[in-house]
């Protein structure tokens, strides 16, 4: 989610400062090796590619995080690239789009519109198949759906599979 209210601090330093504690756990790569260790996933984003404190031969993106287990998945930036998503309790302006409509959607406040596709599914979710793939899909962000200067609703990420 948008941290822009973080201003003058990091936002891993902003969450200790309002409760969340640091908890040691492991960076690891996409096949499971322990590449380092961190100090909390807080202090970690989907998609980021600078500060993850560990040497390697390539350039290493967050690919994903799992704060179950204190884990931050690292990898290329074509392992950390997805092309689809699902979208949580979408709501739409007027009706719902049909299944394979084509539509740009938002995931960042200062992201370009990324061509999709997008399908309703049970319960008020969409899925959101992406015509490139993007980083930095994380499930809490929103994502807005539009045609031209048109919204037409938006929703939640929920996670990176529709």
């Amino acid at each position: 989610m948008e941290t822009c209210f973080v201003a003058g601090a990091t936002v891993g330093d902003f969450l200790e400062a309002h409760g969340i504690s640091k908890a040691r756990g492991e960076i690891v790569d996409v096949e499971g090796r322990v590449l380092g260790e961190h100090d909390g996933v807080h202090r970690f984003t989907v998609g980021q590619r600078r500060g993850l404190g560990v040497p390697h031969r390539l350039p290493l993106y967050v690919a994903a995080l799992d704060a179950e287990k204190q884990r931050v998945v690292v990898g290329t930036r074509e392992d950390a690239a997805r092309t689809t998503f699902r979208a949580r309790a979408a709501r739409w302006v007027s009706d719902p789009p049909e299944a394979g409509a084509s539509c740009e959607v938002q995931i960042r406040h200062r992201g370009r519109p990324l061509a999709a596709e997008v399908e309703p599914l049970p319960g008020g979710d969409v899925g959101v198949r992406l015509r490139e793939p993007a980083l930095g899909i994380a499930p809490g962000q929103s994502a807005v759906f539009y045609r031209g200067d048109e919204v037409l609703g938006g929703g939640r990420i929920a996670g990176t599979r529709p």
